[in-house]
């Protein structure tokens, strides 16, 4: 063990949140040990300030309990508890143990399933065993408010310094226990711009498929850790190489071609680098779109399918079975929430009504709870098919939207007129058409 004193290190009281300092002190005047560990401790030695604050202790759950009002237990595969603020919650785990040195009595505690995988791990220890049981050597840092020092158990500190993502133990029976610390590796490599060490690495495309034995609602948030974090487009880098977004996301995976331009691959990359720029900026993003624009174009090629193969069937009822098509096999691997599949409905139908502005229907289109985001994927369709016919749609919609009642509606008389002439030339040329086959068939 590496202990790291207080002259060593740029950690402050003040740069911790004031309930995790109020839930140390009142575990430690209880006669508890008590630290602050994980990503806290890796963000503030970054100089970074953390998201969360987590603590780690040897009480046992039913002990916080009764210490802490404002507690309650949570998890099944390992038993935490949340004490609650109103601004914040603060998790507190009890030290996990070792699950190679238990006995007979603590056995029941312990469930794997056939692959290896750890269904329920509540297994209780010391520090030194909390230590070696936590994925990765840099979120393996403890920090003591009673004296200053930061206790480092796995070489935590030179993997920090180093720039190294390395799990802790063998990586194959690590991934083996819970194989979504493949996608947290990945997650970490991206979000901290450091590397994998090779040996962690290594397994992580032999493995892949352990993930298809993950629940897939815990797989959707993942996946939104993965993506909507701020750094979306480095991990999807990281995903590919390591065949991990393949698995995560087949039928987008399954229409990739050789060709890194190809537009589904293009719209993927454009719309990953918006919601980076966004979430950076402290602006809201909105996972439906995300989805949306991600899933655009295999919904579009599942329409033309269907259409292939039934021509009896309108354009809009063949996208509407590939839009439940398309959705249904998403969520066998990601649990997608029913409230935003429906919201990925309503900005796939509004592309198809977009085009359609004649009489009230453009009124009508804008008051729509969806327009805003429909209309920025027929922006961002527009960009990366590079098509003139949709940079002239966006055009008008940006008129309109930025116009005077009287001048909208000229705008739509004049459409009303431009649609009409097209009809008549389409009439005209059908008849002529007709009529040059008769007069060749009576030649």
């Amino acid at each position: 063990m590496t202990i790291i004193y207080k002259k060593k290190h740029k950690i402050s009281h003040k740069d911790i949140s004031e309930n995790a300092l109020k839930v140390l002190n009142r575990l430690h005047r209880a006669g508890y040990e008590a630290y602050l560990v994980g990503g806290s401790v890796r963000d503030l030695l970054l100089g970074k300030k953390p998201k969360d604050f987590d603590v780690t202790t040897n009480a046992t759950p039913d002990q916080m309990r009764k210490l802490f009002r404002n507690c309650r237990l949570v998890g099944r595969r390992f038993r935490l508890a949340h004490v609650m603020f109103a601004s914040e919650v603060i998790e507190v785990a009890t030290f996990r143990g070792n699950p190679q040195q238990i006995n007979e009595i603590d056995f029941h505690y312990l469930h794997r399933n056939y692959n290896g995988v750890l269904l329920r791990d509540n297994i209780f220890g010391n520090i030194e065993d909390d230590a070696q049981r936590r994925d990765l050597t840099i979120n393996s840092l403890y920090y003591n408010i009673s004296d200053f020092t930061i206790h480092d158990y796995v070489g935590g500190l030179k993997d920090l310094h180093n720039g190294i993502i390395r799990l802790i133990g063998d990586p194959e029976t690590r991934y083996r226990e819970d194989p979504v610390r493949m996608l947290r590796v990945v997650r970490f490599a991206a979000k901290l711009k450091m590397r994998i060490a090779i040996e962690t690495a290594k397994p992580i495309t032999k493995l892949v498929s352990l993930l298809n034995d993950m629940p897939p609602a815990r797989l959707f948030e993942e996946s939104l850790k993965l993506l909507q974090e701020g750094y979306g487009l480095s991990t999807y880098q990281l995903l590919r190489k390591y065949q991990l977004f393949q698995l995560l996301f087949p039928g987008l995976a399954s229409l990739f071609t050789e060709k890194e331009d190809s537009v589904i691959e293009r719209m993927l990359i454009q719309v990953l680098k918006n919601t980076d720029i966004r979430i950076n900026n402290a602006i809201h993003v909105n996972t439906a779109f995300l989805f949306a624009a991600m899933f655009w174009y295999p919904h579009l090629k599942s329409t033309e399918q269907i259409i292939a193969q039934s021509t009896c069937l309108t354009y809009y009822d063949a996208s509407s079975i590939a839009m439940k098509n398309i959705l249904y096999e998403a969520c066998r691997v990601l649990a997608i929430p029913k409230k935003i599949t429906m919201l990925i409905r309503d900005i796939w139908q509004l592309q198809l009504r977009m085009p359609r502005r004649q009489g009230k229907r453009a009124w009508k289109l804008m008051e729509h709870p969806k327009f805003s985001a429909a209309y920025d994927l027929l922006a961002l369709r527009a960009n990366v098919e590079n098509n003139s016919e949709l940079h002239l749609l966006i055009h008008w919609w940006d008129e309109f939207q930025s116009s005077v009642p009287t001048h909208q509606k000229n705008m739509l008389n004049q459409l009303c007129n431009t649609v009409l002439k097209k009809n008549i030339n389409n009439t005209i040329n059908s008849i002529t058409n007709r009529h040059e086959s008769c007069l060749h068939r009576f030649r």
